[in-house]
């Protein structure tokens, strides 16, 4: 299914992936009177069927579908795949590749239709676009009906620039594949929603979280401000979470999204955010002329008990945003300022200390810390400061090779180019994001395949120690700790999918998989 290549270029070995069309889980649920229903599913009793190498039965909860040509099994149950996990009968569809499904509640059918990952991706687009774009932004969905994506309604989040940037990302990759000018206008619509943020607040250089018009309900929590005309609410309190968002946004909207209009304003937001920091002590000052809760890079917090252990993390940001500054603006202050804080102040060594600093592992860090490295990798050319940031990504990478995320996979690769990563692991995660992100309730703890981790998390929930995939645990986005294996609600939430468009179309642009560009 999978073909691995290696190819030389400049003297660097690198990895690439062809992809093919992958069977895809599509589900339709059906009610016992459905006329739609094909004969035999009301009246048969099979609880195992099997043909063409492949063998559906019943599990103690759900059901699996077991190929010996392609281990492991693969587990079917909760609301993601069947109505309850009673199941009393299953039989092949007309196609012989799906499975008519009948539990106590009612009828599923799944089927199993090979899909290319491009194709994958315009179902994702489709979906965003009809329910997560608020304003711009990439919007949480709430489902006031569960499972009824047709009840679907918009809201705000604390993170709102950042899962936007996510899909500027996305769509600045996208571009620069294919150069579908759809990708330019979806990608220049969420950059001005994040160049909003910084407007909204009225102090030059702070973005706000989210906003909100008159119209809107912004729920429970967070410090919240008006507009002076009154007619916006802005979401103050800003986190390191969004600024790392801006500066990645900012670098691949400067770099590939060659929009006259929007490059300019790219440069003068980056301007101002970046002098922001550098004005108050490498701190974010909010309206109360404090540092925010997260927002803090300096020294004087790096010496603090909580400081000490964000350090490698924050110091790492600081130094992207300082070179994406200098990147985009050309202006020599900028990159003297990054030497600075590089050797004077020592941060880049600080980068390198997180096995010494870090108390506990934090998943949310983890993105944090790969957006930026992709950033200093990307323009960074002493051999100095490359070298230590390569031991710093090490350090990282000891817990994140495990995950088999494609994002970070993507990243460490393209850092270093001669380093063996499981490319093939990460591919298969992008194969196997579901094609329903609803946050239906998850749960896998009484399964026998899974080995357990010897500690909880830092949340105190049971962690496992087995890797299952993403189509079998709990939705979540790159943020997340994957080996928490219950987990979602009662399907009132509904992912936007960004979280598979970004490693998909930078594995495009980085050559690290590829795909025949299907027709706009």
């Amino acid at each position: 299914m999978r073909i691995l290549f290696l190819f030389s270029l400049t003297g660097l070995l690198f990895s690439q992936i062809q992809l093919v069309p992958y069977p895809q889980k599509i589900v339709t649920r059906y009610q016992f009177n459905d006329p739609r229903l094909p004969q035999g599913v009301m009246t048969g009793h099979d609880l195992e069927i099997a043909g063409a190498g492949v063998t559906w039965k019943t599990a103690r909860r759900g059901l699996v579908r077991e190929e010996p040509a392609r281990p492991p099994r693969q587990y079917f149950n909760g609301r993601r795949y069947l109505l309850d996990d009673d199941v009393q009968h299953i039989q092949w569809d007309a196609e012989r590749t799906g499975v008519w499904v009948r539990t106590r509640s009612g009828v599923t059918h799944i089927a199993m239709t090979p899909m290319t990952l491009e194709e994958k991706a315009r179902y994702f687009e489709q979906r965003l676009r009809a329910r997560h774009d608020r304003h711009g932004y990439i919007a949480d969905s709430a489902l006031r009906i569960p499972g009824d994506v047709s009840s679907n309604q918009t809201h705000t989040n604390d993170n709102d620039g950042l899962w936007t940037a996510i899909y500027v990302g996305a769509q600045a990759f996208r571009y620069a594949v294919t150069k579908d000018p759809d990708a330019m206008a979806r990608g220049k619509r969420a950059m001005e929603a994040m160049l909003f943020l910084e407007q909204v607040t009225g102090r030059s250089g702070l973005p706000a979280r989210s906003h909100i018009t008159r119209s809107e309900n912004r729920g429970d929590g967070g410090v919240w401000h008006w507009t002076p005309d009154g007619q916006i609410e802005w979401k103050a309190d800003t986190s390191s979470d969004e600024i790392v968002g801006h500066f990645y946004a900012f670098a691949l909207a400067w770099d590939l999204l060659p929009d006259p209009t929007l490059r300019p304003r790219v440069a003068a937001t980056a301007r101002r955010m970046m002098d922001h920091i550098a004005a108050n002590g490498w701190n974010l000052i909010d309206v109360h002329g404090q540092p925010t809760y997260w927002g803090r890079w300096s020294p004087e917090y790096f010496a603090t008990p909580r400081g000490r252990a964000d350090s490698p993390l924050n110091a790492l940001e600081l130094l992207s945003f300082l070179k994406v500054a200098h990147h985009i603006t050309g202006e020599s202050r900028y990159q003297r300022l990054y030497e600075e804080v590089a050797w004077k102040m020592g941060y880049a060594e600080i980068c390198a200390q997180l096995n010494q600093r870090r108390h506990t592992i934090n998943y949310s860090d983890e993105e944090l810390a790969m957006l930026p490295f992709y950033l200093l990798f990307r323009y960074e050319r002493d051999p100095k400061l490359r070298a230590v940031y390569e031991r710093a990504l090490d350090q990282w990478w000891e817990n994140i090779q495990r995950e088999h995320n494609p994002l970070w996979t993507f990243i460490y690769q393209t850092a270093k180019p001669r380093a063996k990563t499981d490319l093939n692991a990460a591919v298969e995660t992008l194969y196997r994001i579901p094609m329903d992100l609803i946050a239906w309730r998850v749960e896998n703890s009484w399964r026998d395949d899974i080995q357990w981790a010897g500690a909880p998390d830092r949340f105190n929930r049971r962690e496992a120690a087995t890797w299952l995939p993403p189509d079998e645990r709990p939705v979540m986005k790159w943020n997340g700790n994957p080996f928490i294996v219950d987990g979602g609600n009662d399907g009132r939430r509904e992912d936007d999918g960004a979280f598979f468009l970004l490693p998909y179309w930078m594995g495009r642009y980085e050559k690290l998989i590829v795909e025949k560009i299907l027709t706009p």
